[in-house]
């Protein structure tokens, strides 16, 4: 089974090959590599976790340039979820492979800043646009979060409950909820059904449902 003391020999010699003087267990760090004015410090440990965050976190007090050091191997999903945490801290993160002591450095030290996605950004706009006033603004529900498209189910909801059974143009004209036909049509909650082409009424769930929910 690999020790944290198996992780120093391959990172020594790397650093030493870079031209660094490493020594290791100095102060609070488990290793320090210095060439004249540039310091670095890595902290060694056998896998991820929150303390060795912490503590890496800690070694920024000392040099911008501090890396964390973990085997290689293990869930390829989690590792990568690893290495993205430790460049929003600012880490870099080395990999060391146990039984030849082949060194990758992942992620190197620095501010991070996180590439936007105008799709995202595009698709969250919509959804903060399509909300209606902030019904989540306590958290969850009694019957959980409350999105858009939930809302403009429950006004095509209450539309057919008030008016008795209707097309989704006449819904879209006079409630407003422009995909009114797509929504009965999907009925993904289970609140609608289609009595002929392009009419719809309640289901008993959809009653129950505007019980649930109000009629905010």
């Amino acid at each position: 089974m690999a020790k944290e003391s198996d992780l120093y020999p391959p990172l020594k010699s790397y650093f030493e090959g870079l031209g660094f003087e490493v020594k290791g267990e100095v102060g609070p760090a488990d290793l320090v590599a210095w060439r004249g004015e540039e310091v670095v410090v890595v902290e060694l440990k056998l896998g991820f976790s929150l303390t060795l965050f912490h503590q890496a976190m800690d070694r920024l007090a000392l040099t911008d340039d501090v890396y964390v050091a973990v085997p290689a191997g293990g869930r390829a999903k989690a590792f990568a979820a690893n290495v993205k945490l430790a460049r929003r801290l600012g880490l870099g993160v080395i990999s060391v492979r146990t039984r030849d002591g082949f060194i990758e450095v992942h992620a190197d030290p620095g501010g991070y800043v996180p590439r936007k996605s105008p799709r995202k950004i595009k698709r969250l706009a919509k959804a903060f646009d399509r909300l209606r006033g902030d019904p989540n603004a306590g958290g969850a529900t009694r019957h959980g979060l409350v999105t858009g498209y939930r809302q403009d189910a429950l006004t095509c909801a209450r539309f057919l409950a008030v008016h008795g059974a209707a097309s989704g143009a006449r819904i879209k004209a006079w409630a407003e909820v422009p995909d009114a036909t797509a929504i009965m049509a999907a009925n993904h909650y289970g609140w609608f059904t289609r009595l002929s082409r392009g009419i719809y009424d309640l289901t008993p769930e959809g009653r129950r449902a505007l019980a649930d929910w109000g009629t905010d």
